[in-house]
């Protein structure tokens, strides 16, 4: 039952011009980038398209997600999927590693730049690996907190708003942690999205902001099951 599950949401995502049509733009711009900053600073390094992608994902993730459950709720197909034989988990997880699916492709084909580097210049390859590995952790988050958005409401433009907004504030809490007292200043910075993904964009990774984005994941498919479930 879950492959069903996981098919009819990949057939859904995939079948879809908007998984296209985002892959297409993503690629562009992250192209344009990669051409003019290679140019301008002649190093072969990938910090900055790895930030710049960060920034892209918090506009693009919300775009895929914003229908997973939003729709199915206007459409009226949601209540008919829980009425059946099925676990909210396993609706929720299908539609999380769909779009996982989604949104890692996008971020894979980015690694043509790091073919270029490779053959065009010496990189230092760790801090490229470390920086895919934190793109698909904070994709993994993004697609969470989209997915637990969608859950709370029927609308599709209202799910993409909050989840672009709640991933923004969680990204830039470090300078807000700046404003507040030392204990306080240390718990925002902790929650920190960009503080947590900096480390892996620069090659210093540490098992804690691995931990963070795993346990914010797991946290938010959880929340996204129990919306589920009292509905």
């Amino acid at each position: 039952m879950f492959l069903t599950l996981l098919g009819k949401e990949l057939r859904a995502l995939f079948y879809s011009p908007i998984a296209y049509i985002v892959i297409a733009v993503f690629l562009v711009l992250m192209g344009y980038a990669f051409t003019m900053t290679l140019f301008v600073s002649k190093y072969a390094t990938l910090v900055h398209i790895f930030f710049q992608s960060a920034g892209l994902l918090f506009l693009i993730v919300p775009i895929i997600t914003m229908r997973l459950f939003a729709e199915e709720r206007k459409s009226g197909t949601l209540e008919l999927l829980l009425t059946a034989p099925v676990r909210e988990s396993h609706v929720v997880l299908a539609k999380y590693l769909a779009s996982m699916a989604v949104v890692v492709g996008m971020i894979a084909l980015t690694g043509v730049y790091a073919l270029v580097l490779g053959i065009f210049g010496t990189p230092e390859w760790g801090p490229i690996y470390s920086g895919y590995l934190g793109l698909a952790l904070l994709a993994s988050t993004l697609v969470s907190l989209g997915l637990l958005v969608s859950a709370l409401t029927a609308n599709q433009v209202v799910a993409a708003i909050v989840a672009i907004g709640v991933s923004f504030l969680l990204w830039t809490l470090d300078t807000l942690a700046a404003l507040t007292p030392t204990p306080i200043e240390r718990v925002l910075i902790s929650l920190s999205l960009l503080a947590r993904f900096t480390p892996f964009a620069t090659g210093a990774m540490y098992t804690s902001d691995f931990a963070f984005f795993v346990s914010s994941t797991l946290l938010a498919l959880f929340l996204a099951m129990r919306a589920l479930a009292r509905r």
